[in-house]
């Protein structure tokens, strides 16, 4: 999850400081320095938020899943879980 955000944030900020570079008429080296400083920075700025949410999200998911194994070795084991009905 961290390389997709990394790679997804750091192509965004390139495509966005040619854009400017570009739309202010500033001279080609000075606008490939700026791209690709701001693409190196989201890019890592995007992996440590992907990083970051990828444990949050399997740490939850592992959290319920013990919980929900925990609820079922507690459940008492009955084969009869719904009363009959009364004829």
């Amino acid at each position: 999850m961290g390389r997709g955000y990394a790679g997804i944030l750091g192509s965004l900020a390139f495509a966005l400081l040619i854009a400017r570079g570009a739309a202010i008429g500033a001279g080609v080296e000075g606008t490939l320095v700026a791209a690709s400083s701001g693409m190196f920075l989201f890019a890592a700025l995007g992996y440590i938020a992907g990083q970051t949410g990828d444990y949050l999200i399997r740490d939850s998911v592992r959290s319920q899943f013990r919980s929900a194994m925990a609820a079922l070795e507690t459940k008492p084991k009955n084969d009869k879980t719904q009363p009959r009905p009364s004829t």
